[in-house]
């Protein structure tokens, strides 16, 4: 069955956005300058998105479908049950030379957290696709490691997104020398060995 137009015309639309914020580093770039970059006319990008929240929410939604896709090559790749080496391999571009490069999008994703700032839309996106990474560590890290308490494997997850979110701010939308990537990269090995050598719920702890 044949596709039709707006399906093509809307990923198209998506992926210029995405390369004029990349180039301006703009939150919301004008559908002008995304009209030009797909070589559409203005009307035709509104046509599709009337909406520039929602095209920023489609924007998310882009970035996200990236990582997805690239993980899963790598976990394809890879051909293990142990896949928690392979996701932190990937975030700090370990596997840039089997060809999964971490997609080069911080500019774009700097814009969409500051777009988040005053969009509820954009925001609960962000949140979303963020709190999933975390729970998919948090399960990657417990198929590893059995053993390790769930509450311990969650605290791996977050931590992880939190490292890894700051560390390409600083190494790419600030320009720090990405020999820090292994800094960051072994910091999770050795986090998780001081999970493993000892975990204190916190819940557990008894105040006199």
């Amino acid at each position: 069955m044949a596709k039709k137009i707006a399906e093509y015309r809307k990923p198209e639309i998506v992926q210029a956005a995405i390369k004029t914020i990349a180039a301006q580093g703009v939150p919301t770039p004008s559908y002008d300058d995304i009209a030009r970059e797909a070589g559409m006319s203005r009307q035709l990008i509104r046509h599709y998105f009337p909406d520039p929240e929602a095209l920023m929410v489609a924007v998310c939604d882009a970035l996200a479908a990236s990582y997805r896709e690239c993980l899963a090559r790598g976990i394809i790749a890879g051909n293990t049950t142990t896949r928690i080496s392979t996701f932190f391999d990937f975030y700090f571009n370990f596997l840039a030379p089997q060809g999964l490069r971490k997609p080069v999008d911080d500019a774009v994703y700097d814009a969409m957290f500051a777009l988040a700032a005053g969009s509820e839309a954009v925001r609960k996106n962000l949140r979303e696709q963020y709190d999933l990474l975390h729970h998919v560590i948090a399960h990657e890290v417990q198929i590893a490691h059995p053993a390790l308490h769930q509450k311990a494997c969650s605290e791996i997850g977050f931590l992880f997104v939190s490292l890894m979110y700051g560390h390409w701010k600083m190494v790419a939308t600030l320009g720090l020398s990405e020999d820090y990537n292994r800094v960051s990269r072994q910091a999770l090995d050795r986090l998780i060995d001081s999970y493993l050598a000892r975990y204190d719920d916190p819940d557990d702890v008894v105040t006199e």
